[in-house]
Formats: C-alpha cells, structure tokens, sequence
C-alpha cells in the first residue's frame, strides 16, 4: 500500500483519491471474465472495484490493517460472491488462495506504501502533516513507532534512518532523539517531525519535510515492509498460472530496486564473470517472467496535478512463464539487512 494509494467512494473510506495509474494498472493485469485476481493491498478497494468493473472476474483482496478489511464489506455486499476480502499478509498469498480453493491466479497487483485513508487520519501516526501519536503500525498489536523512537539505542536508530530512509544525517538525528527523551518521551508526530527539523533546517527550495525520510525508515521498519516486498513477490511468482500477470506500483527508490531486481533476475540470466566462459554446467537459466515494461511506468502529467501523491509512483509488470519459481533471496534484491529486529 503506499503514499496516494488511491481510495473508492464506494468503498466508504475516508480518503477520496482516485487510485494511482489505475487504468496502466488495468492495462497491465488484463482482467477477464472468469479470472481469479489477487489484490494483495486492498485499502479502500480502489483496485478491487476496478477490476471487478473491468471484467466478470473474481477478486481475492487481502490488507493488514483491520480498518480496510472492516470497510471491505462494503464492497463484497455489492459484488456478492465475486470479492473475497482477507485480513493478512501480501506475502502469504499463496497460502491464503489455497485455504479458499486456489491454487493458481491470474493476476496479483501490489500497490505500496500508506494508504490515503491511512495519511489522512492522525490518529494512525503515518503523516506529520497532522499532530497525532507515534504510531505507524499498519496491522493489530506489536509495538509502535513511539516505542522503537523511545527505547532503540542510539545506534540502533541511526542504522534504522540511515538505511530505511537514505537518510545521511541519520546519526545526527538519532542524537537529537536521545537527548530530547532524556527529557521527556517523544509522544507525537509533530514533536518528532519538529526534532528532526531543527536538526535538518530547512531550505527555501526543499519541497519535502525534513522529516520525510525519517518517518519513511520508522514506518517500514516497524512493519517490515521491504521483507514483506521481496517475500510477496515470491508468492505471486508461486502462485501466478502460466500467462498471469504481475503489476506492481512503487512509491520509493528502496521499494522500486526491490521490484526491478526481482523481475530482472527471473527474466533475465545473471551476467557472466566473462562472455568467453561457458555457463556453468547443469546452471541452465529458465526465467519465470517476461517483462511488459523494460522501463517503469510513470503517471501523467496530468494525474500528478489531480493528485500530488502520484508524483513518486512507478510502475512494473510482467507475464508469468511456465518456469518453475526460483528460490528467494533477499540480499540479492537489495533488500537492507540490519542486524536488528522489530
């Protein structure tokens, strides 16, 4: 789910943006009547809708948060017996089909990140646009991000912001965050965000906040989101039927390597040491995938005016050979390993 992940009205959420790149979305799945599809981030059921508005299709969408699986009833009330809505993980797909009688599907969508209705509600914690508590936490119970700012040593928040959030000042940063709990604990978003900022400062031509890349690391941390990325993507290449197809919309550069680098080596060989050596006996390359899109897509123009959230918004698709699945390997995806767990 991500930044400008968009909502449906009909879904009742409280955000009202369109979904982002919807119809490159739709183009790249290709729904058809009798298809099986998974959405693997429901939110408002944006891409739900679309999909079963697209074709007579069946549409199994799965979300984390309790409040999107609570609004989803919505939706499966109007499309009875076509909209199957689970509370889990992306990354169990395969497993969560197979409980409800798939065992292959059609198309699987990813669409990253925070969810408007998720931003837009300061109780949640995801935005310091709005003063509301350190929370961050996408699904039900665990700790919050208040609780990983408060307790994680100094060194522990550094390497969290510098490689979650590419931060470069990451240590100077989690200084500040030290200190100032001294005091008193950080409670709410607008204290971190201000913390961070005065360390920062802030230029006139900057159009993001400070903090932007530190609750970028605190909120994919706290829900492990790159992991649940690269092991999502796994799942749909298991579960994808020979012809399906894979569309995934990224928000950031951490979330876009991952994608590339997975479609790259399922597609692709791995390039040798040298062109003049032989491949390595019984190492025959057998891709899984074949690219839509060697390039990612990215939204209009006008879309970006319709809704600044698109602006970051890439997106990658690909078709499902008959190959067998490769096994997974996350240093290989770029996935950062920080020695260090939720």
């Amino acid at each position: 789910m991500m930044a400008g992940r968009g909502s449906s009205a009909a879904a009742g959420g409280p955000a009202r943006h369109i979904p982002v790149m919807l119809s490159e979305t739709l183009a790249a799945l290709d729904p058809k009547d009798g298809d099986i599809v998974v959405d693997g981030t429901f939110g408002a059921g944006g891409y739900s809708e679309a999909n079963l508005k697209r074709a007579d299709c069946k549409v199994i969408a799965i979300d984390r948060d309790p409040e999107a699986f609570r609004l989803s009833g919505q939706l499966v009330e109007k499309y009875p017996g076509r909209l199957l809505a689970v509370l889990g993980r992306y990354s169990d797909m395969d497993a969560i089909a197979a409980s409800e009688g798939f065992t292959a599907v059609d198309a699987v969508t990813l669409d990253l990140g925070v969810s408007s209705m998720q931003l837009d509600r300061p109780e949640r914690g995801f935005s310091f646009m709005q003063e509301g508590p350190l929370d961050m936490r996408m699904g039900e119970g665990g700790p919050s991000a208040g609780d990983i700012v408060n307790a994680r040593s100094e060194q522990e928040l550094a390497e969290i912001i510098g490689k979650l959030g590419e931060e470069r000042r990451a240590r100077a940063i989690a200084k500040a965050i030290v200190a100032r709990r001294a005091e008193n604990p950080i409670a709410t978003t607008a204290e971190l965000a201000e913390l961070v900022a005065k360390v920062l400062g802030r230029k006139r031509e900057d159009t993001k906040h400070p903090a932007t890349r530190t609750f970028q690391a605190l909120r994919l941390f706290l829900n492990e989101e790159l992991d649940e990325l690269a092991k999502g993507l796994a799942a749909a290449e298991r579960l994808l039927r020979a012809g399906g197809r894979l569309a995934i919309v990224t928000f950031h550069s951490l979330e876009d390597r991952i994608a590339k680098r997975f479609l790259a080596s399922r597609s692709a060989p791995p390039p040798r040491a040298s062109r003049h050596l032989p491949e390595a006996a019984g190492k025959i390359f057998t891709p899984s995938f074949q690219l839509l899109n060697r390039r990612p897509l990215e939204p209009s123009k006008g879309e970006i005016a319709r809704n600044p959230r698109a602006r970051s918004a890439r997106l990658r698709a690909a078709v499902r050979t008959a190959a067998p699945a490769h096994p997974l390997d996350l240093s290989a995806l770029g996935v950062p390993r920080l020695g260090l767990t939720v």
